[in-house]
């Protein structure tokens, strides 16, 4: 059986997410600029296509909160003063750990696990979370990066979509889940949440080192 591709069209004449390349081609084929990538889930093509549309929103709030000039393609540029967050699985599921870190200095600002039987993007989104929480309480709106985009749109969307089974092997992450979820639903925040550029900027500080 053929495997389906998702087709991910951020610049096109019609932008989404497509299931066949002869969809996909119509959109971007001569057209000047066009941006598309194909993933093997329709999770990733979302992220990926939220992250997209988040870090468009984002460009002049950051230019503006870093003094960057026009001509500085600010979300290419690493933000210093900011936390990035990472987590570690042993398994699939397995036990799962996360921390925060200050991203200049590396030093561990939280720490947590590990927890029993979780994954390793729920330990990622966990940890946004906790960044968020974090910072609010500290007073600050720095800037939080993750390399998971998946985390980063569960975030956005204050929805979690995991096929982790919710059972008593389970029943403490899924706890901590729903404290997270319930936090975002009833805090605000301010702080960007970006995706760390591993390509240009090598492991983000945050990662355990276990690979």
């Amino acid at each position: 059986m053929t495997k389906t591709k998702y087709y991910a069209v951020i610049k096109g004449r019609q932008t989404g997410i497509f299931t066949r390349w002869s969809q996909c081609e119509k959109q971007v084929k001569g057209f000047s600029g066009a941006i598309y990538k194909s993933f093997n889930t329709r999770e990733e093509a979302e992220a990926a296509i939220a992250a997209a549309n988040q870090n468009s929103e984002l460009v002049e709030q950051v230019k503006s909160q870093q003094g960057f000039t026009a001509n500085q393609p600010s979300l290419d540029r690493l933000i210093e003063n900011s936390i990035c967050v990472d987590a570690a699985c042993s398994g699939n599921p397995g036990a799962v750990e996360y921390q925060g870190v200050c991203t200049a200095t590396h030093e561990v600002l939280f720490h947590q696990g590990p927890i029993p039987h979780g994954t390793n993007n729920l330990g990622e989104f966990l940890a946004i979370v906790h960044a968020l929480a974090y910072l609010k309480q500290q007073g600050k709106d720095l800037p939080i990066y993750s390399d998971s985009e998946t985390a980063i749109l569960w975030v956005k969307n204050k929805q979690v979509r995991t096929t982790l089974k919710h059972n008593s092997n389970s029943e403490a992450i899924f706890n901590l889940i729903e404290r997270a979820l319930n936090w975002l639903r009833n805090n605000e925040y301010s702080n960007l949440i970006l995706k760390w550029d591993t390509k240009t900027w090598g492991e983000i500080p945050a990662d355990f080192g276990r690979k």
